[in-house]
């Protein structure tokens, strides 16, 4: 449970729902220590089912209503993509990009996944939108997304990172966007790109696992002037894998053939200290 002051979100991803490898134990502990927590909101980032079926959703909506957060935001993913499995999440979920406002804090999720592909695209279409909610400047601005914004130690040829990825950090960064939120290759992972980190979930529930990782999902606390990323295993003690100072907030003042950067590049728009 938060402290007056800081805002904890749980982020968990790559459910697989119906898949041979989702493990109902697993779920349930999760759940529980969702619930115990008692974050100010949930993000789930994508592959709540194997193969996108009906009653995997159906399994998933269940899993998902057991957290009890009042403020959740569920996000498609890959596999959710599969056999039309998008009408299934409309019906059950609601948009496949959404957004959720808190307390000095906005999160925008984007639907990542393309209809049978294991690649992801967000496109341009919505880059004007992600613009217009990043406005306020006072905000710490989360995107939250399946697929890999960034390559994964530990994941493979990597060939999953969606297909637009360097226009949509171009859009990120000229938003003064803080954080990131990933899912997809099962492989937790923190990078720090300028001033925004980009975090990537392990899955909560399922033993489809690479070499030596467990599952897992990870706790995010918000707090002035510090921002906390922790590692949990279900049933294991929380793992602190970042922790760093909120710095001022910034905007990339050039694009290309816009003329002259504004030296060096780049202009603070807001108060604040490292």
């Amino acid at each position: 449970m938060s402290d007056a002051g800081s805002i904890v979100i749980a982020q968990v991803s790559d459910l697989h729902c119906g898949s041979q490898y989702h493990i109902p134990s697993l779920a349930t502990r999760v759940v529980d220590e969702v619930n115990q927590l008692a974050p100010d909101a949930l993000v789930i980032t994508g592959d709540l089912t194997d193969m996108g079926f009906r009653q995997e959703f159906r399994m998933a909506k269940h899993l998902i209503s057991r957290m009890q957060v009042g403020n959740t935001m569920v996000l498609p993913g890959n596999h959710d993509a599969r056999n039309v499995g998008d009408m299934h999440f409309e019906e059950l979920f609601g948009a496949r990009s959404t957004e959720l406002l808190l307390p000095g804090v906005r999160i925008i999720g984007l639907d990542s996944s393309e209809p049978d592909l294991d690649s992801g695209r967000v496109g341009r279409e919505r880059y004007r939108w992600i613009e217009e909610r990043f406005s306020e400047p006072d905000e710490f601005k989360i995107v939250a997304l399946h697929h890999h914004l960034l390559p994964v130690p530990g994941t493979g040829r990597e060939r999953n990172i969606v297909f637009d990825a360097g226009d949509l950090l171009r859009v990120l960064s000229n938003s003064g966007c803080d954080m990131v939120l990933c899912g997809h290759k099962h492989v937790p992972n923190v990078w720090r790109l300028e001033d925004m980190i980009v975090v990537n979930a392990g899955t909560a529930c399922s033993y489809r696992l690479r070499g030596k990782t467990r599952a897992s999902y990870n706790i995010i606390e918000i707090r002035e002037p510090r921002v906390r990323v922790t590692l949990k295993h279900p049933f294991e003690p929380p793992e602190i894998v970042a922790d760093f100072s909120r710095p001022a907030r910034k905007q990339c003042a050039w694009r290309p053939g816009s003329g002259e950067a504004a030296a060096p590049g780049v202009s603070e728009i807001g108060d604040g200290d490292e």
